[in-house]
Order: structure tokens, then sequence, then C-alpha cells
């Protein structure tokens, strides 16, 4: 997963819109949003090669997605990100308590961003800063393959186009809003030269890497996911 943006208790009849790209290797097998795990209350899309999950929800209202942090780093790690996410989606921890027990074995993973949350909270953690996870605030947020709310291109004018749907009152359905949103996610438009992000893999892949919707000869965005949680 390589852009989302999301808002956070917006209103009172809202409590969680997202809009998400994942992007990845096209080679890498994967399967479509469907229920999983114990009872089948997991519903997400799934990594065939980890068997983990980038975005997902559960029917008790459980969320979790994650993003990779890019810098080039060979490191073996033994442990697969997307189980960051499958893991508390399937467990009955509050997000509090998991994110400290994951604070303890961080280091075990590549770069990551993390978001989980339940009915009640929101938090976001990241092994790749020097902050403890953090509890979110109501309000509107970006998130793409450095920090939270990193103003990369992508990230600034997605976020801009997300807010003006939201707050329009256009919309009689979620259905036309989750068409809007998607068209957001669609955009092919990469960023300025002079916009371009430093994260060590070259003018020419960050180029590549800059629009909304990635699309390469191997690598790409591979799904788009809109949900609304009330």
């Amino acid at each position: 997963m390589c852009l989302i943006l999301f808002a956070w208790m917006p209103s009172e009849d809202n409590r969680l819109t997202v809009a998400a790209n994942r992007d990845e290797f096209y080679h890498r097998p994967s399967r479509p949003a469907h229920f999983w795990g114990p009872d089948r209350q997991l519903l997400a899309g799934k990594d065939l090669q980890q068997h983990g999950t980038w975005l997902g929800i559960t029917r008790s209202g459980r969320f979790a997605a994650v993003t990779n942090f890019r810098r080039p780093d060979k490191t073996p790690y033994p442990l697969s990100r997307g189980s960051l996410t499958a893991n508390f989606l399937n467990g009955d921890e509050t997000p509090e308590q998991y994110l400290k027990n994951i604070q303890q074995v961080d280091e075990q993973y590549a770069g990551f961003n993390l978001l989980i949350g339940d009915q009640q909270t929101l938090f976001y953690y990241s092994n790749r800063s020097d902050m403890a996870p953090q509890p979110l605030k109501p309000g509107f947020y970006g998130l793409s393959n450095h920090l939270l709310n990193t103003p990369w291109p992508k990230v600034k004018t997605g976020l801009s186009h997300f807010k003006q749907i939201l707050s329009k009152d256009e919309f009689e359905s979620f259905p036309a809003k989750e068409q809007a949103l998607l068209k957001v996610l669609q955009s092919e438009s990469p960023a300025e030269d002079e916009q371009l992000p430093e994260t060590g893999v070259g003018a020419v892949i960050e180029k590549m890497l800059s629009p909304r919707f990635i699309k390469s000869p191997s690598y790409g965005t591979r799904a788009s996911t809109v949900l609304s949680i009330a």
C-alpha cells in the first residue's frame, strides 16, 4: 500500500473514510478483498507470498493498513510487514497494547508505517520515526512511503481532492462519493521534477513513483480501495 488518504472522525455520522492505493510488483501473487481469517471475520485482500494483507477491516470494526517506508535497504528482515495488519485484525488486543508489543520487535521488520484502530481510537506508528505510537485526533491525513502527512506531491494533491469530496453535499449516496474518490486514486499525472522527493532511488524512479496511480512494465498500482465506517 503506497497511498492512504483518510479522515478520522470528520463528522458525527462518519467515523472513518479511507481511499487507498496498493502498489506492488505485478508478479507477486495476491487475492482481492474477501472474507478470511478466524470465523471469516476479516475482509481484506491477501498477499499469497507472505499471507498478510495491506489493508483490512473486520465485522467488529477493527481497521488496519500498512505502507512501506521508502529507503534503499538490502537487510534481510525476518518478519513480513503484511503480518502487522493481519495479526491485529485477527486478534483482540487494543490498538495501544498491540503497538506496545510491536515496538519490542520492530527492528525485525523493514521500514513501515502502520495504521490500526477500533471503534474508539485510531493509532499511527512507524519504525522509521523516533516518535512513540500516536493516537490520532479527528481530522484529515495523508500517508505514502514516508512519515504521516509528509507533503509529497501525491499526498498533498490527493488530500486536497479527498477533503473537497468529503465536504461536498452534492453526493446523495456513498456509492456516488465512492466513484469520486476512486477517480482521485486513478490520477496518473506525475509530479514536476522540482517537487520530487529524494529517497535514494534516483530521479527516474522517483518520477515513475510520483503519480497517485503508478504504471510501469513491472511495478504499479495493483488495487484501489475506498471504504467508510459510520
